[in-house]
């Protein structure tokens, strides 16, 4: 196939970037998005994050796969109120794609715009917002094969369960009463038509019936509030939710107290619990402060909002979504615990 060479596919397959990021841009084209050499393939980046990208696009080069890159900037002013329509038109002639740009306030929307078409189109997508130097060098040089079987292994379990209990040291105790009707999702790293999924992957989550508890979020929050706050291991978020709902938010950080509590209460579903997910990342060893590598980190997280349900099953719809991680987890499915202080009771 013959594309195009764009402006900013010229940019980055001519910038230098740090030898170190080639591991992670490997694993991730060659193992977690199986790119062929005959499938075309979108890359969305942005001007921070585009040495990421060149490394990525000379995975791509050295595969002679044929792709086109964007620099969002070069087309439109951040943060974006929608998704240029170029880019959109670009990925309607796709079989994979990669998104590796830094969030912005007020985005998501313009990323709900392309995974719409991700979704109809049945592209491999791999989400990579807020990727990082750091992560490209931990959570991108995973064996994801070993990070797909654990995976394997938990969904397994919980798609039989009634019932997940997560307590911590720091005070979360929450139980999740599972609808039957929902689906879990395995997002591993290794990335299929079925289902987008975060690069680094490492996790299996669904839309819960209900979320009772307290979460003390001693990790990080999600979306642009993890660039502002970082690692919460300081002054921890303390939430409680009933009836699958926010009902309490406290911290001494009182910025970050009123901004999570704005962020969910944008529309009238930011305040329910969309997501309940198990990080199954094995080769993870602590929260970093960054949303997109602590979420796989293994435990439990929940997210406020949008419940993903072209993929969960869940009827119901928020323009919003903000993760909340915690540390040290101990997890019962009904019964049986599968995790003690972090760390898995079942083998990969």
């Amino acid at each position: 196939m013959s594309v195009p060479v764009s402006q900013s596919s010229r940019v980055l397959s001519q910038l230098p970037f740090d030898p170190e990021l080639a591991p992670g841009a490997h694993n991730a084209v060659y193992v977690c998005l199986r790119v062929q050499p005959s499938e075309k393939v979108t890359v969305i980046t942005d001007e921070a994050t585009k040495e990421i990208a060149a490394s990525l696009v000379r995975e791509l080069e050295n595969l002679g796969a044929p792709y086109h890159a964007w620099i969002l900037e070069e087309l439109a002013p951040r943060p974006l109120t929608d998704l240029p329509q170029p880019i959109l038109d670009d990925l309607e002639a796709s079989q994979v794609s990669i998104f590796a740009v830094q969030a912005q306030s007020n985005e998501l929307r313009t990323r709900m715009q392309m995974t719409d078409v991700v979704n109809q189109r049945r592209i491999r997508h791999a989400h990579m917002v807020n990727i990082n130097r750091q992560i490209m060098l931990e959570g991108m040089r995973a064996d994801f094969l070993k990070v797909d079987r654990i995976s394997a292994k938990v969904v397994e379990k919980v798609r039989e369960a009634k019932q997940i209990r997560a307590k911590t040291p720091a005070g979360t105790d929450l139980t999740a009463t599972l609808n039957p009707q929902y689906r879990w999702i395995k997002t591993s790293g290794l990335i299929s038509p079925d289902k987008w999924g975060n690069l680094p992957g490492g996790e299996v989550f669904t839309t819960p019936g209900q979320v009772n508890g307290t979460f003390v979020i001693d990790g990080v929050v999600g979306d642009w509030l993890c660039a502002k706050f970082g690692d919460l291991a300081a002054n921890p978020l303390t939430i409680r939710v009933k009836g699958n709902r926010l009902s309490e938010a406290h911290s001494e950080n009182r910025e970050l107290e009123n901004d999570f509590w704005s962020y969910t209460h944008t529309d009238e579903n930011s305040d329910l619990v969309g997501e309940f997910a198990i990080g199954t990342n094995i080769e993870l060893k602590d929260v970093i402060g960054q949303i997109l590598q602590d979420e796989k980190y293994p435990g439990v997280h929940i997210a406020f909002g949008n419940p993903y349900g072209a993929h969960t099953g869940a009827q119901w719809f928020s323009s919003t979504h903000i993760d909340v991680v915690g540390r040290k987890f101990d997890i019962w499915v009904d019964e049986e615990q599968i995790m003690r202080d972090g760390q898995f009771l079942i083998e990969a």
